[in-house]
């Protein structure tokens, strides 16, 4: 018996592949839902996505639609939108292709020359920081007003206290890049990147499916306490019930599986418990107007509260909604503000960088893994056999690092099976 710990979309994924592959599994889930920070909803009739806002349409997740129905639920953005950073007053365009380089206001001619010296510039170097990193290859002004902020808005981190080693040399060996950033980015502009998509009642929709699937190995409301080692098997301690377990995966955020870890493994938990959060405020707004593209994010040099905006209204014809996001780790005071006080700033802010009214449709807040210096602790993280991590404070973060891991992991269970 293999024992997944977590019905977010890594535990949920890895079950469908260990079901693919006859592999005998039982799925605990604390909670009285699934999907984790997968969430979608409706306000006002409005529908809203409480954390990610799209997913790309890659191979693995064709096949994933495909297996499990959901073909003509499927939503797709249009292609070509453009992407902004609010930076000096305004929205400029983030060029995507070299005449749009050539054209941009975002750079100054001198910040431009910048740029083009990159490929004559040293490597990343694994004990550097990130922000350091792209200073050097891209100087001051492309890093505070392009590559900074579409970085760390990946991660609503500062790129400062992140390490190339943690981090970045993951996306680097992602996306083939050797020494040079500039000649990749040309070489991808060749070929179109996967397109983004959603489903027609939001993301929510895939985990809602995978847990249709297998609902019957999946145990809602059932959260796992404690582990301990019996000395041949590893057993799994709920209010319920003591199962035994050949294998158990841990798909859980990184304080849930530091509590869990706490007894049987009390060096690794507290390693996983110094793992660095980063609180967001999400707010979603609604306005009438209709406003062209994928959304923006804020220049580094700038003193809002918000990090970025997301255009929902464009990207999958959600009429007139706008998802807001304020704080992370350059402003981690921002969710102790009231629910009040953070709406207010992201309608304010959000009118200075559109010239757009809009009202506040919900407030939220949010914990993102910070992928900062913290992350040191990984790489003493030492697991005994049989214990598995699958979560996105561990191996590669977004939906397709997540059915990467479960597609891989599964076969490593499978085979010990």
């Amino acid at each position: 018996m293999i024992v997944v710990i977590g019905a977010g979309i890594s535990g949920l994924t890895l079950a469908h592949e260990l079901e693919a592959r006859g592999v005998d599994f039982l799925l605990l889930e604390a909670g009285e839902r699934v999907g984790g920070v997968i969430r979608s909803g409706r306000v006002d009739g409005h529908l809203l996505e409480y954390g990610p806002q799209r997913a790309r349409r890659t191979a693995d997740l064709e096949r994933l639609v495909e297996e499990l129905a959901l073909r003509d639920r499927l939503i797709e953005a249009p292609r070509g939108l453009p992407l902004y950073v609010y930076s000096a007053g305004r929205l400029r365009r983030v060029p995507m292709s070299v005449a749009q380089f050539v054209a941009t206001d975002l750079l100054s001619p001198s910040a431009k020359l910048r740029v083009l010296a990159e490929p004559f510039t040293r490597a990343a170097e694994d004990d550097e920081s990130v922000g350091a990193v792209l200073r050097r290859k891209l100087g001051r002004a492309a890093y505070e007003n392009l590559a900074g902020p579409l970085y760390g808005g990946l991660y609503a981190s500062d790129p400062d206290d992140m390490v190339v080693g943690q981090s970045l040399r993951h996306t680097l060996r992602d996306l083939g890049v050797g020494r040079s950033l500039l000649l990749r980015a040309l070489r991808a502009g060749r070929a179109p990147a996967p397109s983004a998509c959603s489903f027609m009642d939001g993301l929510e929709e895939l985990p809602r499916a995978l847990h249709a699937r297998h609902r019957a190995r999946i145990r809602l409301g059932a959260a796992a306490r404690r582990l301990s080692w019996s000395g041949s098997r590893w057993l799994v301690y709920t209010d319920e019930a003591t199962i035994d377990a050949a294998h158990v995966v841990i798909a859980t955020p990184a304080q849930a599986a530091a509590a869990l870890l706490g007894e049987a493994l009390p060096d690794a938990a507290a390693s996983i418990a110094r793992l660095v959060y980063n609180p967001l405020a999400i707010v979603h707004l609604h306005a009438s107007a209709q406003l062209h593209g994928l959304g923006y994010q804020v220049g580094l040099g700038e003193s809002m509260m918000t990090r970025g905006v997301t255009f929902n209204d464009a990207l999958f014809r959600r009429r007139g909604v706008f998802t807001s996001y304020l704080g992370g780790a350059r402003r981690r005071d921002v969710v102790d503000a009231s629910d009040d006080e953070i709406a207010q700033a992201a309608h304010a802010e959000f009118r200075d960088a559109t010239g757009v009214e809009a009202r506040v449709l919900s407030v939220t807040r949010a914990w993102m893994p910070a992928w900062d210096r913290s992350w040191g602790e990984i790489g003493r993280l030492a697991l005994p056999a049989g214990l598995h991590v699958h979560a996105n404070w561990h191996t590669r973060p977004g939906l397709p690092g997540r059915l990467a891991r479960s597609r891989s992991l599964a076969d490593a269970l499978a085979r010990d099976a």
